[in-house]
């Protein structure tokens, strides 16, 4: 039997070749559905303005009538829901990166959060949240007198 050099890189190339056979296959496979999840993660910022905090959520193509805000206790909580496009039963994606389905994002707020002075609001896909401080706790300039 003669004797033959193993060429590592070879056996990569071999690898990868099978690998595209099985992404080509799988890709021909594809529709809308197989990529719905039931859940994804909004991109969220949060920073103080004043005596605001602000929580800004990225939600594009997500309709207000689908967002949910609570307040219980200290925890704020954002649901809402991003439905995939209508009309795309016989279309071919080939890739498909946004999240569908349900989300849900909670934080855990002070008590110097004024809950009945939350403010929401919508514009170009980006909810944003507004929590005042309570009077109490927001800085008060003393006056000397005499």
């Amino acid at each position: 039997m003669a004797a033959s050099r193993w060429d590592p890189f070879r056996e990569l190339a071999s690898l990868q070749d099978r690998l595209d056979r099985m992404f080509r296959d799988i890709d021909r496979t594809r529709t809308a559905q197989n990529f719905i999840s039931s859940q994804w993660t909004p991109p969220v910022d949060i920073f103080e303005a004043g005596d605001l905090y602000v929580i800004k959520l990225e939600v594009p193509e997500v309709d207000k009538e689908s967002i949910d805000i609570t307040m219980e206790g200290n925890e704020l909580t954002v649901t809402g829901e991003r439905k995939i496009e209508e009309g795309t039963e016989g279309e071919q994606y080939l890739r498909m990166e946004r999240g569908y389905g349900t989300f849900t994002r909670s934080f855990s707020l002070t008590k110097t959060i004024d809950a009945s002075g939350i403010k929401a609001s919508i514009k170009d896909g980006i909810l944003r949240v507004e929590l005042p401080e309570k009077e109490e706790v927001k800085p008060k300039q003393i006056i000397i007198e005499g």
